[in-house]
């Protein structure tokens, strides 16, 4: 997640006021076994740079928790509060990231090329010895932690990109990327109401689809966890929170939605999901950086959290969370705060 191109209001002002476009990820080199792009996979080599408000950092939360890819790839946590020069570690003792010795995430960007005129995004995967930025590569990511990272998975890790699926996974993600976890910004972003309203009915109406697809089946493709579900479960987490308030897709709430909604509560509940997220960190980011959308920075209460850990009855459906492989360790991640408020 980055600042929204375009010319100004330029930074968080930016946010509400000029066109929403999702800019394609500049640093696309791969991290993979034989290391053809010049980064090989290794142990203790790189370090995963995060927002545990952004979903799309958080698809490599669950990722490498799942794969159990934490003692291989270091962590790095931002502010959710960006200031104008985007992610910063202010989080950390001192203001800088106790491994890359850095303030802000730029710096790793700066390393990798001088003068990059484009957003720092998260996630970023950061070579420590050389404090270069390797990928920002979103879309890349997490399916190169589960093909290329496999000589490091912890034993009995899912196979979250199965080959003989990989074709419906693929077909199934592209909607949800385009229409579901674009949507809701497109429709958040947007300067003009016509394009508002395009947006927010492409939301809901993939929405009713996903809703349909899983009305009799647990998972999105095959009888396990997939990517497909990972990509899914980080918009469907922030939906109430910020997505039907904030970005104004309102025709309904994740709570309304009765296959939705329990869907989310069965993933939230598996080992992996609901242990990487932060709701308050979601929140803070999201009033408080978009100041273009709400310019008070008041942060809402809400909504109710208690809901997050309520039977789901999701297991009558059958199939097998992790396949033929094994929860993760528990206590890994913090357990995020439910107590029934923000």
């Amino acid at each position: 997640m980055s600042n929204p191109t375009g010319s100004e209001p330029h930074g968080n002002a930016a946010y509400g006021r000029t066109a929403f476009k999702r800019s394609r990820s500049h640093f696309a080199d791969r991290i993979t076994a034989d290391g053809r792009d010049g980064w090989p996979v290794e142990a203790g080599r790189y370090r995963l740079v995060v927002s545990r408000a952004c979903p799309w950092a958080s698809r490599a939360l669950v990722s490498r928790r799942l794969l159990g890819l934490e003692d291989a790839l270091s962590l790095a946590v931002a502010d959710p509060i960006q200031d104008d020069r985007s992610w910063r570690f202010t989080l950390d003792e001192g203001g800088r990231d106790p491994v890359l010795g850095i303030a802000y995430l730029s710096e790793a960007y700066d390393a990798r090329e001088r003068g990059y005129p484009g957003g720092v995004s998260v996630p970023a995967i950061v070579d420590v010895p050389s404090g270069k930025l390797g990928t920002n590569d979103f879309q890349q990511i997490t399916l190169d932690f589960a093909t290329e990272w496999t000589a490091l998975h912890r034993s009995g890790a899912p196979d979250l990109y199965p080959e003989r699926l990989r074709d419906e996974i693929d077909e199934v993600m592209d909607g949800i990327y385009r229409d579901v976890n674009n949507g809701v910004y497109r429709a958040g972003f947007a300067c003009g109401q016509d394009e508002y309203e395009a947006a927010y009915r492409t939301v809901f109406r993939r929405l009713d689809l996903v809703s349909e697809r899983l009305a009799h089946r647990r998972y999105l493709v095959g009888d396990s966890l997939t990517e497909a579900d990972i990509r899914l479960f980080t918009t469907l987490v922030r939906f109430d929170a910020v997505y039907h308030g904030h970005f104004k897709c309102n025709r309904s709430k994740l709570t309304e939605y009765p296959v939705l909604w329990a869907y989310a509560r069965d993933l939230f509940q598996t080992p992996g999901f609901g242990d990487t997220v932060d709701f308050d960190h979601i929140k803070q980011h999201y009033y408080r950086v978009h100041t273009g959308i709400n310019p008070t920075g008041i942060v809402p209460l809400g909504p109710d959290l208690s809901g997050w850990g309520t039977p789901h009855h999701r297991e009558q459906l059958g199939g097998r969370p992790f396949g033929d492989g094994t929860p993760p360790e528990p206590g890994r991640s913090a357990v995020p705060r439910i107590d029934g408020n923000g």
